[in-house]
């Protein structure tokens, strides 16, 4: 029995398609949500671990919620995390403490700044290092691993299962620039990324749309656009089929940066570092570098072939766990 470990919709989604792989190999998976996001996983997983608040610090509440939980474990034999979110460090240590061999899927990502992103630089390294096996997005992802001293046995190269979700949408382009801005890191100048974001709209013939992040240190600053569309969170085909339809993207999420490279759509990535690196990526390292680089946004073009996958990392990665 295989435990299936997810915190997040971006987890979920990328996870779906190895459990629909599973389900046709008749290959037997529990599903356990950690609530870290609570209002976007209802009803989505066999088993719920709430996470409980105990102090200020959420990141602290995650790791104590998931831990000494031994009644989830009794007939698991691995147990699957996919990313680098708290809940899924939370969770590979606790199979660790256990002797339960961990497979990570989206392995080997570095930026080599642990504080960019935070905490996810420092939890995929954590994963990492207690890990039994790791499914690679990319040939570099597996090269990090096999310079940190991972066996490369244990390493499998299998493309990212967000692209198996995206291979059958057409695409087109549209007059809409899609944003989506909510990081942690990002939080102390989010006022300022949203007046950089507003001052474009109010110069460009684009519509701007930007489906918000519900975390409150986001919606605090929706007050800052007159001149963007700001709606509810997207499900998730709406979301895909806006982003094959896009003219460009303003984001700082790390799965939308492969799926606009899937789409050879232009990104600019509101970062000070990406573990993603494409053609299709434009660095924007501070509010003013979005402003100076979207004005050229017609001097971008991303025409390479996706880095991320062909689109069949989920039955990668299902022959490999049933080879292991």
């Amino acid at each position: 029995m295989i435990l299936v470990s997810f915190g997040t919709r971006p987890e979920f989604i990328k996870i779906k398609p190895i459990l629909d792989e599973f389900d046709k190999e008749g290959m037997s998976y529990r599903t356990i949500c950690i609530a870290q996001h609570t209002t976007l996983l209802d009803e989505l997983s066999d088993l719920k671990l709430p996470v409980d608040d105990h102090g200020d610090n959420r990141l602290d509440s995650i790791v104590t919620s998931v831990l000494n939980n031994d009644n989830i474990f009794g007939d698991i034999k691995y147990v699957m995390v996919q990313g680098d979110t708290t809940a899924a460090m939370s969770m590979a240590l606790a199979a660790f403490h256990r002797k339960i061999p961990v497979i990570h899927i989206e392995a080997g990502l570095r930026t080599f700044d642990m504080d960019n992103p935070y905490p996810e630089e420092s939890n995929r390294k954590i994963i990492s290092s207690i890990a039994s096996y790791h499914m690679c997005p990319t040939k570099v992802d597996k090269l990090n691993l096999i310079v940190e001293g991972i066996k490369p046995e244990r390493i499998y190269h299998t493309g990212n299962t967000s692209i198996d979700n995206l291979k059958d949408i057409e695409t087109s382009v549209n007059n809409e620039v899609l944003v989506t801005l909510h990081r942690r890191e990002n939080h102390d100048n989010m006022e300022e990324w949203f007046r950089s974001v507003e001052k474009l709209a109010q110069e460009t013939f684009y519509d701007f749309v930007f489906p918000m992040h519900p975390n409150p240190n986001v919606q605090k600053y929706k007050g800052v656009f007159d001149s963007v569309s700001v709606c509810e969170p997207l499900p998730f085909d709406q979301m895909k089929q806006r982003l094959a339809d896009c003219k460009a993207v303003i984001t700082d999420s790390g799965g939308i940066q492969e799926e606009c490279n899937w789409f050879n759509k232009v990104c600019f990535v509101c970062r000070e570092v990406t573990e993603r690196k494409s053609d299709n990526s434009v660095m924007c390292q501070s509010p003013e570098d979005l402003l100076i680089n979207f004005r050229n946004l017609e001097q971008y073009k991303g025409e390479s072939p996706c880095h991320f996958g062909d689109g069949f990392a989920a039955e990668k990665i299902v022959d490999a766990i049933k080879n292991i």
